[in-house]
């Protein structure tokens, strides 16, 4: 009998050659984003030119040349930026005029809403207590700054600065998003008796500017009431800003409706849910989960338009910013206040920006 012998072969794979110098490292994006054709070079270049331009003085006057300390007459002989003048404004911008011996309750009121705030962004907390959360927290800060039951009360004319404004957005995005889909849901409705109502009110607060709603809330709605029926400005301007938010919302949730499938309802029904449960555990999370860049959006724009409630004569933070700079002895530094406004606003709204895009990514999982 003969044997066979089968020789097997080993082959060791041979390592990738390393990529090219020209395709890898600084020089290759530098090539790539910057420099890629004749167009962006001379674009690259202008844009260079600009900036060596523009970035040296910006930078003397705010940093180099900058006066921290002092007070007016040191900020007189100064060409730069003088921040003195937000550090001896800085107690006006953050809470206005509240009086200084309660100033611990802002304060205790900032603490609680930073709390609440880290608990959330973190996703430590689930979306069920959380609910809870968010409305408690508004009732102590409302009881802590406005005082009652046991505290002195503080007029609300006395309310103002970055106080004011973090609190009429946070209490607008708190109510309007649910308000909103409430409405979205409303005007899908197949009852005429729902949808039409809710059709009128969007389409009529979506028609005029935010400006006009809260001089009607502010001086028209007074003329309304019974007259032993007294609402403050503040709140009344409050409602202005939650009911121009909620239809905007109400808009970009029905996006959100309309790009769900008919499958997805059929199926659920084949299931024998019943349309509110359809509507509540199958339909409404999808279509939030795909308009939640828009609704971090609206949010977003929510804060800023707070700068709006000065028209009305509340004093918010860009405009106690405008009102501290009109002091007799601190005349001239407009500008150091509207940077300072500037770098706050532009914080708060990346951060804002930024929690959106971690929701996005979280998934579903986290989300119960």
């Amino acid at each position: 009998m003969s044997k066979t012998t089968t020789e097997i072969l080993v082959f060791k794979p041979t390592p990738p050659a390393p990529a090219p110098i020209a395709a890898t490292g600084i020089v290759h994006w530098l090539h790539k984003n910057l420099f890629d054709g004749w167009f962006n070079s001379i674009l690259t270049i202008l844009c260079l030119g600009i900036l060596a331009k523009a970035v040296p003085p910006v930078v003397s006057w705010a940093i180099i040349d900058a006066n921290w300390t002092g007070g007016p007459d040191a900020c007189a002989t100064s060409d730069g930026a003088c921040w003195a003048f937000i550090v001896a404004k800085f107690r006006v911008l953050m809470i206005g005029t509240y009086p200084q011996e309660f100033m611990w309750r802002p304060l205790a009121a900032g603490i609680l809403l930073a709390g609440v705030v880290a608990a959330t962004v973190s996703g430590c907390c689930k979306a069920r207590y959380l609910s809870g959360l968010w409305p408690a927290l508004f009732v102590v800060a409302l009881w802590l700054i406005g005082g009652g039951a046991g505290l002195q009360t503080v007029d609300q004319s006395m309310w103002g600065g970055l106080m004011l404004s973090v609190g009429l957005a946070a209490v607008g995005i708190l109510i309007s998003i649910p308000l909103g889909i409430l409405l979205a849901l409303g005007r899908q409705s197949k009852l005429v008796g729902v949808s039409a109502p809710c059709i009128g009110f969007i389409e009529l607060i979506r028609g005029v500017p935010l400006i006009t709603i809260l001089f009607m809330a502010s001086v028209m709605m007074p003329l309304f009431l019974p007259e032993d029926m007294q609402i403050n400005n503040l709140l009344r301007v409050q409602i202005g800003i939650i009911l121009f938010s909620s239809a905007y919302i109400a808009e970009v949730v029905r996006g959100g409706l309309q790009a769900i499938s008919r499958g997805q309802t059929d199926a659920a029904k084949a299931l024998g849910l019943h349309p509110w449960m359809i509507t509540c555990f199958v339909v409404l999370p999808q279509a939030l989960r795909h308009v939640l860049p828009s609704l971090i959006g609206r949010c977003i724009a929510l804060f800023k338009d707070t700068s709006l409630v000065i028209i009305v004569g509340l004093l918010d933070f860009l405009g106690m910013a405008k009102a501290a700079s009109q002091d007799q002895i601190w005349l001239g530094n407009d500008a150091e206040g509207y940077v300072f406004c500037a770098v706050v606003y532009w914080c708060i709204c990346f951060g804002m920006s930024r929690y959106g895009r971690a929701l996005e990514k979280r998934g579903p999982k986290h989300n119960h």
